[in-house]
């Protein structure tokens, strides 16, 4: 049984521990407004890019000669998966959930028999992968020193994987990352970025007739790059989101946990106290009757 130093040092050690979880919750409350709002701003832009793209591929008269971003390599044996995650722990099942969403999709393409790439965007996210993975990872990107989300991140993320296929290094890009929904609630998604495929949230918005001037092949030429890159920073944006709402609220749990646990070391240390007390008592007792 503990002794009562032992109980009253637990007690304390985690009621500090209480003070910092709860600390984080509100740092990550304050901080969610902000990435909620951004989140939110940026998904109309990301989806109106994809449908101005579909568009534009559906106008084109020669399809064999569109650029190489819309319709690929023309092949599917290689696949380069880009695995965005945190680069912070504590933060409950955010990064666990993206990647067990990334699992299954590697899986079915090893599979398949097909040649499996990755690049982990988070630190977290190559931490988890490297003992599975770690031959088939072919970059890590961390970004560690950035405070917030941003454009300048996500076109270097863009630039790295247009770069690798113009140099034929894959055939299929696909990036995961959490959508957020609400604090409790973020929905890992998978999203092809190479070769341009729509999503179940455009649906038939991208039938919708456009005029354009010059001629489609230009305007592609320039708007795809630039897509891969607005898609990410769409990622970056919903990830930065679901990190703090998840982490909200596993630091509230934690903070509530806490709680718990100091009531029933309290009582625990109320008890061996009593029981102390009482020992003592018919210590005393036992030795004035035997006078």
């Amino acid at each position: 049984m503990a002794s009562l130093d032992d109980l009253k040092k637990r007690i304390s050690s985690v009621k500090s521990t209480q003070k910092i979880t709860k600390a984080m919750k509100m740092v990550a409350a304050s901080k969610l407004r902000r990435a909620q709002e951004s989140a939110e701003k940026g998904r109309p832009y990301s989806d109106k890019m994809n449908n101005i793209i579909l568009n534009l591929s559906n106008s084109i008269s020669d399809k064999e000669n569109s650029p190489k971003l819309l319709k690929g390599s023309g092949d599917n044996k290689v696949h380069l998966c880009v695995v965005m995650t945190s680069d912070r722990g504590l933060c409950g099942g955010f990064n666990t959930n993206i990647i067990k969403k990334a699992k299954t999709y590697f899986q079915k393409i090893l599979d398949e028999e097909k040649i499996l790439k990755i690049i982990t965007v988070g630190s977290k996210g190559y931490d988890q992968l490297k003992r599975t993975y770690k031959n088939n990872i072919i970059e890590k990107i961390s970004f560690k020193e950035s405070k917030n989300a941003n454009y300048f991140d996500a076109e270097k993320v863009g630039k790295i994987i247009i770069d690798r296929f113009e140099k034929k290094e894959f055939d299929v890009c696909v990036i995961f990352y959490n959508q957020f929904k609400n604090v409790i609630t973020q929905i890992p998604q998978e999203q092809q970025v190479i070769p341009l495929k729509a999503t179940e949230s455009e649906g038939s918005s991208s039938e919708d007739n456009y005029e354009f001037e010059p001629e489609e092949d230009e305007i592609l030429s320039n708007l795809l790059p630039k897509n891969v890159s607005t898609q990410i920073f769409k990622a970056m944006l919903e990830n930065s989101a679901s990190e703090q709402g998840s982490r909200m609220s596993a630091m509230d749990n934690a903070t509530r946990n806490a709680g718990e646990m100091v009531d029933k070391l309290t009582i625990q240390y109320n008890r061996s106290r009593q029981a102390a007390i009482t020992k003592e008592l018919i210590e005393i007792i036992s030795g004035a009757e035997s006078l």
